[in-house]
């Protein structure tokens, strides 16, 4: 497996994307993008639990069943989310644009919007938009499509790998966007992945589903999840592998890996660049009895304000991680659990079978100064680990977040 540097979704063979200003924001920058695979592909895809479901999400729920998925439409700036029946004939408009300029069905596209919540879309900027995009599709494009998904992120977020199949070149990357109103259940935010291996549509659903919940359901920036949420992913076959039909196909642990470390360092940076943040936050449990403990654990310490904010603080402030390993809902005996602070090569425990212990609290405070602060929690009891990312609670997330919509 190796990593592209400065690849982007556009390094995939048969992908063309584009990223324009269209108008939608205030601020003039780029707000549309459009992803298109120039052959037929197959695409998997998992959508925010949130009963509030913004119009394109109904809408990608059905035509993501299709067994082609060509292209994707996404606008920042509106979520064209709450906005009734209105919302959802926008979304399917936007739809019909894209297939209308690129020769495709209607189903055989996805639509995307991100931005506030419950205004109806500028259709005239829309339709006029997708237009250009669509003229504008280059084999190049994939960091302006990036760029032009983000709302109050501060960094673009994308990866591209490339890995043997068959002694074939495979490439698998993605982009995301997402930076508040981040919590685990399909987690507030969009990510887009592409490749050109060759796979079955049931086979590339399944393994999706199960990626996205050890990635993207195991972030959290503030405990909201959106209207907006969702992840896809379209595979176009052109890498020409030996199709990979199940588990036992040449190729399948080498594209899942592959598949899986761009959807994690996609949820990554989307918790590295949560509102306000300075720091990410890894928390990993070890020794649950189950792998739903260890998730439970890992989930309930990320999502602690209390813990977040200490960490922005820089107090090892080892009861709060102990309180939320408790309220967790996991199995486990609290009297066995281990509290760990590490960062880089640096690690002190803190606390040892659920109770205070003698520690270096100037080397712990060190630790939290770091920019990556891992948190590692013992429970003692069983063979299942699990990790989760979030950030710090700082002063700006309220500022940010109180200042949005005006």
């Amino acid at each position: 497996m190796k990593i592209i540097e400065n690849g982007s979704i556009t390094n995939v063979k048969g992908i063309k994307a584009t990223g324009l200003a269209v108008g939608l924001k205030k601020s003039g920058k780029k707000d549309m993008a459009l992803i298109y695979s120039e052959v037929k592909a197959v695409s998997a895809g998992v959508f925010t639990k949130n009963l509030a479901k913004a119009a394109p999400i109904v809408l990608d729920m059905e035509h993501i069943k299709n067994e082609n998925t060509q292209a994707i439409i996404v606008n920042s700036g509106n979520a064209n989310s709450c906005t009734g029946n209105t919302g959802f004939e926008n979304a399917k408009k936007m739809t019909e644009i894209v297939a209308n300029k690129l020769g495709l069905k209607n189903e055989e596209v996805l639509v995307q919007s991100t931005g506030i919540i419950g205004v109806q879309l500028d259709m005239e900027k829309i339709e006029k938009g997708i237009e250009k995009t669509a003229e504008n599709l280059t084999y190049d494009g994939g960091s302006e499509a990036a760029q032009a998904i983000m709302t109050t992120d501060l960094i673009k977020k994308e990866i591209c790998l490339e890995i043997e199949i068959d002694g074939k070149k495979v490439i698998v990357a993605g982009m995301a966007k997402g930076s508040g109103m981040i919590h685990p259940n399909m987690a507030t935010m969009l990510s887009f992945t592409v490749t050109d291996v060759n796979i079955e549509k049931s086979l590339l659903q399944k393994m999706f589903s199960e990626i996205a919940d050890n990635t993207f359901n195991m972030i959290s920036v503030d405990g909201d999840t959106s209207t907006n949420d969702m992840a896809c992913v379209l595979a176009n076959g052109l890498a020409e592998n030996e199709k990979i039909v199940d588990e036992t196909s040449a190729g399948y642990k080498e594209f899942k890996e592959a598949l899986y470390k761009v959807n994690e360092e996609l949820a990554k940076l989307i918790a590295k660049d949560g509102e306000g943040a300075t720091k990410l936050i890894e928390v990993t449990t070890k020794g649950a009895k189950t792998l739903e403990d260890a998730k439970k654990v890992s989930k309930s310490v990320i999502t602690s304000s209390l813990f977040k904010a200490a960490v922005f603080g820089g107090d090892p402030n080892w009861g709060r991680i102990l309180c939320a390993v408790g309220y967790s809902e996991a199995e486990l005996i609290i009297d066995k659990v281990d509290i760990y602070l590490k960062a880089n090569e640096s690690i002190v425990q803190v606390a040892n079978n659920g109770m205070s212990m003698e520690f270096d609290v100037k080397k712990a405070e060190e630790i939290l100064k770091n920019e990556k602060v891992e948190i590692i929690i013992e429970l003692n009891d069983g063979q299942f680990d699990a990790t989760a990312w979030g950030c710090d609670l700082s002063y700006d997330y309220v500022k940010i977040n109180a200042e949005y919509h005006t």
